[in-house]
């Protein structure tokens, strides 16, 4: 399989450090930190330090024998390829993700280094082998990321709704509190007491009213509780550039846990949806019924999904569509606090009011769905 070729090679994983409760992944440590504003030729001596501390095996080649390539640049983290031709001849990759300045600000690092070495167990994403001040170095998967556009073609939805069925069975230990909502609320906190340097910035920021937000939070937090969707641990951000494809081998990967939590079915699913809008947030994209059911198909029975009751597929449909809304208002917020705190050159302002305004657009036709659902089921009272 793609991520484990890479190991035919010399490093040794054995004796990585580990938390000595035989957890099923340990890695490495170094208290290195790379200056992430540098260009790739000024970093690349920073990144094979870093690997030389890192791997006992590495620590006496030559830098030559090191090579150190972009793999990809996201609005929170930086991907570099690093390739190690061994002593033996063989060559060994590996990728090295420093982390976004500010990142820490809405993801918790933590939570994300537990729950990567249980999924990592469990064949999800790529092996977790090291950890240093601001990012990790993990095994390089040979596959592509997706498009926004495959991820509707009726063989890798069906797929991708398998992979997810198996992701939410994962056991994670700790806390199976759903975060949801305490991570929505804390960033309408943070978003909500921003002061921007930028005059242009603060005067757009000071024509949204929070007052409203804090409504329609409470308004879908209330809507969503009447659902009762499974508490699952959640990916919470499945946008194409976190599912990896190796088309040779039809292997599809799920990777990127950071904002990974015990979370609501309903969410995960209808935050998928959202993605199908892709970077551009063209929300004409978002899949039809039809889409949707093929894809609830697939998660719900993977082993026989024409057997999917109708009732079943109704419920899932409500479920993900009202969870939809909340998908709309968590990044919004997440993109409000991102516009004060990211060095990244990205539009986080704009960002806010294409989810926002989506959220709006939306939700009469959702709320009525999910209310009309539950008045026909018996599950729950209408929100006053």
């Amino acid at each position: 399989m793609g991520a484990e070729k890479i190991y035919n090679g010399s490093l040794d994983l054995g004796g990585a450090v580990g938390d000595g409760e035989g957890n099923p992944e340990s890695y490495r440590l170094s208290t290195l930190s790379v200056d992430l504003s540098l260009p790739l030729p000024a970093m690349t001596p920073r990144i094979i330090e870093l690997c030389k501390d890192l791997f006992n095996e590495w620590s006496e080649l030559d830098n030559s024998r090191f090579s150190v390539e972009t793999v990809s640049g996201g609005i929170t983290n930086l991907l570099l390829k690093v390739t190690v031709k061994e002593e033996s001849g063989s060559c060994v990759s590996v990728t090295v993700r420093l982390y976004g300045p500010n990142t820490d600000y809405v993801i918790n690092r933590d939570r994300e280094l537990q729950a990567i070495k249980y999924l990592s167990a469990a064949g999800f994403g790529a092996k977790l082998l090291g950890v240093f001040k601001n990012g990790m170095v993990q095994s390089f998967i040979h596959a592509r990321t997706l498009e926004p556009s495959d991820m509707r073609k009726p063989k890798l939805a069906a797929e991708i709704a398998k992979q997810l069925n198996k992701f939410h069975k994962v056991y994670i230990p700790g806390s199976k509190e759903p975060q949801l909502w305490n991570e929505i609320l804390k960033f309408y906190e943070k978003a909500s007491a921003l002061q921007f340097d930028d005059t242009g910035k603060q005067s757009i920021y000071d024509t949204i009213s929070f007052k409203e937000i804090h409504n329609e939070v409470l308004e879908i937090k209330e809507l969503t509780s009447l659902l009762n969707s499974p508490v699952v641990f959640a990916h919470n951000d499945l946008l194409s550039g976190n599912i990896m494809l190796n088309e040779e081998e039809e292997r599809l990967y799920l990777i990127d846990f950071e904002y990974g939590s015990y979370s609501y079915r309903g969410f995960d699913i209808g935050n998928h949806f959202n993605e199908y809008a892709g970077y551009d947030c063209d929300y004409s994209c978002y899949p039809s019924k039809e889409e949707q059911y093929h894809f609830f198909r697939h998660y719900l029975h993977p082993e026989k999904p024409d057997e999917v009751s109708q009732k079943d597929l109704e419920a899932l449909y409500v479920e993900s569509n009202t969870f939809m809304l909340a998908s709309h208002l968590y990044w919004a917020l997440w993109a409000l606090i991102q516009a004060r705190m990211s060095p990244i050159d990205f539009d986080y302002l704009a960002y806010f009011f294409l989810r926002y305004n989506e959220y709006k657009k939306q939700k009469e036709k959702y709320c009525s769905l999910a209310r009309s659902f539950l008045s026909r089921s018996g599950l729950g009272c209408e929100p006053a």
